[in-house]
C-alpha cells in the first residue's frame, strides 16, 4: 500500500499546497487502496472516474489559488451511503431504495466539493443507520480491519457508520461523513481507533440525507485526528436554508481553536456513568483519561445526571416513532424498490409486499414499535412520556453546565465484538451498545469520540467528550488535549 494513504488530512493539504504531491496522484493511491479492500465490505459504491475528474480540477485550484486553496482542496473522502449524492447509488444499504441515483446533491457534501474535495466513493452502513454492528446492510456488513491478538475472527466496527469508520482505519481514504443518530460517529469510531465528532443539533444541514429520527440525526466527521475532524467539521458545518432545523450561526475556525492549553478548565465526571457490569478495561481507561486530563492542567469534578438511567429507553421510543414516520413515504410507487402484483392486487397489496420486501427485519422492528407508540391510546403512555424524559436529561447537562465546561465518559461499553456474536440474541442487548452515547443526541449536544487506549487483545478503547452547545471549538480542544496525552498510534495490522 502506498505511504500516501497514511498521510493526515492536515499533512496532506501541506504537501498539496508546496505541490509536494498533487491530488491526482493521492486519489490514485486511495483507490488502489480500495480496490485492494473488499475483504473489509467497507464500501458500496466505487467512483473512481468521478474521482480522477475531482482530483484534476482540485490540482488545478492548487495550481492557481495556492495557500489560498481550501483546507480540504484535492483531499480524498469517503461518502456514507446515506447522503445523496448525485448520479450516484445512494441507497441507505436499503433494498428498497435499490437502483436510486438522486439528481440533486446533499448540502454537506455540496459543501465538501465546493471546497474541492474528493470523492473515492460511498461507504456501508447500517441499513436506514438503523444498527450498531453494520449488520444490517443490504450490502452484507462491513469489517473491522482490527483483530484481536491472536485470532483471525472478523469484528464489527460498530454502526451504523461502519463502512466511514473501517475505510478511515484501514486508510482506504483520508476522512469520511457519518451520520449520528444515537451514537452512530462515535460507537464506531471508538470500535476502530479514529475519531469521531457529532456535532451540536442544527450545525450541520440534514439537506438530501436520508431521514432515519429527524430530531436526532446529525452529520460529522471521521478521521485519523482531531485535527483532522476540526478541519472536515468546519467545511461541512454552516446555515442551510433548505433545512428548517439548521442553525444560522457562523462556522468558527475549529482548527484554529486547536491549542492543547486547557489550564484551568474543569471536566465532569458523571457518576451515573459508572454501570454496573462495566468491564474493568473502560473503567481504567476512564480513570486514566481523567488522570491525562488533570495533568494538562485541568480539574476534573463528580457531577450527577440523574436521568441517565432513562436514556435508553426513551430514545428506543423516539427514534422509532421519528422512523415510522418517515419511512412511510417509501411506498412502491414513486422510486425505489416496487413489488410485483398479482392479478386482483390493490393498491395497499403494493405498499404491503413492496415494504416487506424492501426494509430488513431491524427496520420492520423498528417501524412497528414507532407505529406502535405513536397509536391511539399508546401515544401519552409511551411517545408524550419519552419526551418528558428527554427535557429532564437536556435538563441534567444544563444544569452540569452551569459549573463544568465539558463532560468526559467511556464512549463504548466494550471493545469491537464479532461479526454474528450478537446479531442474533436479544436486540435489547444490541441496544445496549448505545448507553453512553444516546444521552447526548437527546440533548442535541456535541459529543466527540478519541482513541485513548487499547484493550488486553490489542484492541482499540475510546473516550467520550462531551461539550456545551455549539461548544464544538472548546469541545475539540479538550479533545485535542487528551489525544496528545494518550499518545495514541496504533494501527491495524494489515491482513485484507
Amino acid at each position: 500500500m502506498s505511504d500516501l494513504t497514511r498521510l493526515t488530512i492536515a499533512e496532506a493539504r501541506a504537501k498539496l499546497r508546496a505541490r509536494e504531491i498533487t491530488s491526482v496522484e493521492l486519489t490514485e493511491a486511495c483507490l488502489a487502496a480500495v480496490d485492494a479492500a473488499d475483504a473489509l465490505n467497507a464500501v458500496s459504491a466505487k467512483t473512481p472516474q468521478k474521482a480522477r475528474e475531482m482530483a484534476a480540477a482540485a490540482d488545478a485550484r492548487l495550481s492557481a489559488e495556492g495557500e489560498g486553496a481550501p483546507s480540504l482542496c484535492g483531499i480524498p473522502l469517503g461518502i456514507k451511503d446515506l447522503f445523496c449524492t448525485e448520479g450516484v447509488a445512494s441507497q441507505a444499504a436499503s433494498n428498497i431504495l435499490e437502483g436510486f441515483r438522486p439528481p440533486y446533491e446533499s448540502t454537506v457534501t455540496a459543501r465538501l466539493w465546493e471546497r474541492g474535495a474528493v470523492m473515492v466513493g460511498k461507504l456501508n452502513m447500517d441499513e436506514f443507520a438503523m444498527g450498531s454492528s453494520n449488520e444490517t446492510s443490504c450490502y452484507g456488513p462491513a469489517v473491522n480491519p482490527w483483530r484481536a491478538k491472536g485470532s483471525n475472527r472478523d469484528l464489527t466496527p460498530g454502526g451504523s457508520s461502519g463502512g466511514s469508520a473501517s475505510a478511515v482505519a484501514a486508510e482506504l481514504c483520508l476522512g469520511a461523513t457519518g451520520t449520528d443518530t444515537g451514537g452512530s460517529i462515535r460507537q464506531p469510531a471508538a470500535f476502530t481507533g479514529i475519531v469521531g465528532v457529532k456535532p451540536t443539533y442544527g450545525r450541520c444541514s440534514r439537506f438530501g440525507i436520508v431521514a432515519f429520527a429527524s430530531s436526532l440525526d446529525q452529520a460529522g466527521p471521521m478521521a485519523k485526528t482531531v485535527r483532522d475532524a476540526a478541519i472536515m467539521l468546519e467545511g461541512m458545518a454552516g446555515f442551510d436554508p433548505k433545512d428548517s432545523t439548521s442553525a444560522d450561526l457562523a462556522v468558527p475556525d475549529f482548527e484554529a481553536a486547536l491549542t492543547g492549553d486547557i489550564r484551568g478548565k474543569t471536566i465532569g465526571i458523571p457518576k451515573e456513568y459508572r454501570m454496573e457490569g462495566m468491564p474493568a478495561e473502560i473503567d481504567a481507561l476512564w480513570d486514566r483519561g481523567a488522570q491525562m486530563l488533570r495533568d494538562a492542567g485541568a480539574k476534573t469534578v463528580e457531577i450527577s445526571l440523574p436521568h441517565t438511567k432513562y436514556a435508553l429507553p426513551a430514545y428506543y421510543v423516539i427514534a422509532p416513532a421519528e422512523a415510522s414516520s418517515n419511512l412511510a413515504r417509501y411506498d412502491g410507487v414513486r422510486f425505489g424498490h416496487r413489488a410485483k402484483l398479482g392479478a386482483g392486487d390493490a393498491i395497499v397489496d403494493l405498499y404491503e409486499k413492496s415494504r416487506a420486501e424492501g426494509f430488513g427485519p431491524e427496520v420492520q422492528r423498528r417501524v412497528m414499535i414507532g407505529a406502535y407508540v405513536l397509536s391511539a391510546g399508546y401515544y401519552d403512555a409511551y411517545y408524550l412520556r419519552a419526551q418528558k424524559v428527554r427535557t429532564l436529561i437536556k435538563r441534567d447537562f444544563e444544569q452540569a453546565f452551569e459549573t463544568v465546561d465539558a463532560i468526559l465518559t467511556p464512549a463504548t461499553p466494550s471493545a469491537a465484538f464479532g461479526i454474528g456474536e450478537m446479531a442474533d440474541a436479544d436486540p435489547v442487548a444490541m441496544y445496549l451498545n448505545d448507553v453512553f452515547t444516546v444521552t447526548v443526541n437527546l440533548a442535541g449536544l456535541p459529543g466527540a469520540a478519541v482513541p485513548t487506549g487499547v484493550d488486553s487483545s490489542g484492541l482499540p478503547l475510546g473516550l467520550q467528550i462531551i461539550g456545551k452547545p455549539w461548544g464544538e471549538a472548546e469541545m475539540l480542544d479538550i479533545a485535542y488535549a487528551l489525544e496528545r496525552s494518550a499518545g495514541f498510534t496504533a494501527r491495524p495490522d494489515r491482513w485484507w
